[in-house]
């Protein structure tokens, strides 16, 4: 069984535009995306794949279907700025497997306020939640998110030129610095509100958990670590420790390098590295992850499943061909392999 998270990087058909009047896809252009994303999915084969940057749900479903995929869903829409031009895309999730129950992911508001947030705190982008009848495990809980993106919350304002350099340079500083560390307590309470909403679901239904997605951060940043929390404070005793396994999520990528699978096939290499799945100029960076519950975790005593392979298809990053990947993606799309256990 595999399960991917893709990127479809600002996916409107045209006439519409995204953000700005002249940001169009001609009809050449939208038919290449098209079929690079078809063939990507002809090729590599994701049972379950959640999408993000969806601004035309249509299309989508309609491609998708052609591939295989008789069950998709989405729970929200992007927002039109003025005519035909659109911003805020959503997320969504196909699967060849049934969808027995979906919804979107609302935040706490009780809790919201106890941290210090207004009562009228709301996703950057609304987190879909879809109940998956998978082999041999039954229903899962599958989340797609699409976290808050760095860009800063606060815009630099314009001069008219009068001001002194140095003032302009201070003032920009100012904003770069607020504006991020907005964008980054966006990021995390996003992370906590959601991370918190599959707990209490969790704690319910008892669904194994999976959650994957364009994160825009690492997990070991700060905002986000929260999401591979391992220990409880003040509670070190067995009987917690086996407890919270059961609301745990793990990196699929350190799933992976846990198996004999990947001693199998790397333990030649002294060093592994993690592949990028984003670019900043020359610099790489993993935004796109696929977390899962214990019963995926090959070290618990009761799981059914394990990660017997991690792929990040990125060609069309590191070695671009123009007549091939102009009208791709800006990220690699991650692709993880669930065994059975025997």
């Amino acid at each position: 069984m595999k399960v991917a998270t893709f990127n479809l990087f600002n996916y409107l058909e045209p006439p519409s535009a995204f953000y700005d009047f002249d940001k169009i896809y001609s009809q050449e252009q939208w038919q290449k995306k098209q079929g690079w994303i078809s063939r990507y999915l002809a090729e590599h084969q994701p049972d379950v794949i959640g999408f993000q940057e969806v601004f035309s749900p249509e299309s989508l479903q309609q491609l998708v279907h052609e591939q295989g995929y008789e069950h998709f869903a989405v729970i929200d829409e992007a927002e039109v700025i003025s005519d035909y031009i659109y911003q805020s895309p959503v997320v969504a999730i196909a699967s060849r497997y049934p969808i027995s129950e979906l919804s979107a992911v609302t935040p706490d508001t009780g809790l919201a306020v106890a941290m210090g947030l207004k009562e009228g705190f709301s996703f950057s982008r609304q987190p879909l939640r879809a109940t998956i009848q998978l082999p041999y495990i039954g229903r899962c809980d599958c989340y797609v998110v699409h976290f808050k993106s760095k860009r800063p919350m606060l815009e630099q304002d314009i001069t008219d030129g009068s001001s002194p350099k140095s003032t302009f340079i201070a003032q920009a500083l100012k904003t770069e610095i607020s504006g991020n560390l907005g964008s980054a307590m966006q990021r995390g309470t996003e992370a906590a509100l959601l991370f918190t909403n599959m707990i209490e679901r969790r704690e319910r239904t008892g669904y194994p958990m999976l959650l994957m997605g364009d994160f825009n951060d690492s997990l070991d940043s700060g905002v986000l670590s929260h999401l591979l929390t391992r220990s409880l404070r003040q509670r070190t005793d067995d009987e917690s420790e086996l407890l919270l396994a059961k609301y745990r999520l793990a990196d699929a990528w350190d799933l992976y390098r846990a198996t004999d699978y990947f001693q199998a096939t790397d333990s030649f290499q002294t060093e592994f590295c993690r592949p990028a799945t984003h670019y900043y100029y020359a610099k790489g960076s993993v935004l796109d992850y696929i977390l899962l519950s214990c019963e995926f975790d090959a070290e618990h005593h009761a799981s059914l499943f394990e990660v017997s392979d991690y792929h990040c298809y990125d060609r069309h990053l590191i070695n671009p061909i123009y007549e091939r990947d102009s009208e791709s993606t800006d990220h690699g799309i991650v692709m993880v392999k669930l065994s059975l256990r025997g």
